[in-house]
């Protein structure tokens, strides 16, 4: 069950990017594009992610942390161009589309992880 909250709060956090940021072009935009789309992102950062944090550790602690919106830009970048091998994807046009794109996929998933995280507390 966890799976599916976490691809279905990828879907909404890429939607809202690709639908508030001006320079990102969807490919298709239909829903079962953005599953596919956030089942490419949510491996990307399973896979993909845990890799490069650890090589910029340094990087990431001289910055106190903010190295790790590069990282989220980039990421976010990396799934539009996966994504769009398979059709789904998305085009970034610029470094400030995909740092905007991979700061809202970021603060939307906060946000949701945390009301559904909330409302599992209360069903219990």
């Amino acid at each position: 069950m966890r799976f599916v909250i976490r691809w279905f709060i990828n879907a909404v956090a890429l939607y809202a990017a690709i639908a508030l940021i001006p320079g990102i072009t969807p490919q298709s935009t239909n829903w079962l594009a953005l599953a596919w789309l956030a089942l490419i992102f949510g491996l990307l950062n399973a896979l993909v992610r845990p890799l490069l944090k650890l090589l910029t550790c340094p990087l990431i602690f001289l910055t106190l942390g903010l190295f790790t919106l590069v990282i989220n830009t980039f990421m976010f970048w990396l799934a539009g161009v996966v994504g769009t091998k398979f059709g789904v994807g998305f085009t970034v046009n610029g470094f400030w589309p995909a740092f905007l794109g991979g700061l809202i996929v970021t603060l939307v998933s906060v946000v949701l992880t945390l009301i559904f995280k909330d409302e599992k507390k209360h069903h219990h």
